[in-house]
């Protein structure tokens, strides 16, 4: 039995996923492919996740990590102890409970993300130049939209797939 095109679209309705997939996945591996050309450890999405919650939070735990991020409360003290041995991130007391650690990136880790945020501008600028700015930032309004809409229940914020 053949798929059917989504009503108004003459591409079959599992296309546009996988594209979206397809398309992850090329950003990630030119990502990972730039950073090992540098001599930087291709750090996992659950890495830079981290990253990325630990700097807009500065009085994030592991616990609070794990939630964010949708997983164990091992594997995020997994991978903050990895992310901890190789330089990238310290641990500081908590500044109200004794028994918890706050998490802050070092030098190290700060270089570290403000290179993937130049990498990923130049795929940006790139994606731009292919597709025109405009369009562009109209796909990125419409996938916030897209999440927007998405209903109570849907987690908050990115997180990583794999």
């Amino acid at each position: 039995m053949a798929t059917q095109p989504a009503i108004g679209s003459p591409h079959p309705p599992s296309e546009l996923p996988m594209l979206l997939a397809a398309a992850l996945r090329t950003m990630t591996d030119q990502l990972t492919q730039r950073l090992a050309e540098d001599g930087h450890e291709p750090l996992r999405p659950a890495h830079g996740a981290t990253f990325r919650l630990v700097t807009d939070q500065p009085a994030v735990t592991s616990a609070e990590l794990a939630r964010q991020l949708g997983v164990t409360r091992q594997a995020a003290a997994q991978a903050v102890a990895e992310l901890v041995d190789w330089g990238y991130l310290r641990r500081r007391p908590h500044p109200t409970d004794r028994r918890a650690q706050t998490l802050a990136l070092t030098s190290l880790g700060r270089a570290y993300l403000a290179r993937t945020d130049r990498i990923c501008g130049e795929m940006e600028e790139r994606w731009a130049q292919l597709l025109g700015a405009d369009r562009l930032d109209a796909i990125r309004e419409d996938l916030r939209a897209v999440l927007a809409s998405s209903g109570p229940g849907r987690p908050s914020g990115l997180r990583p797939v794999w």
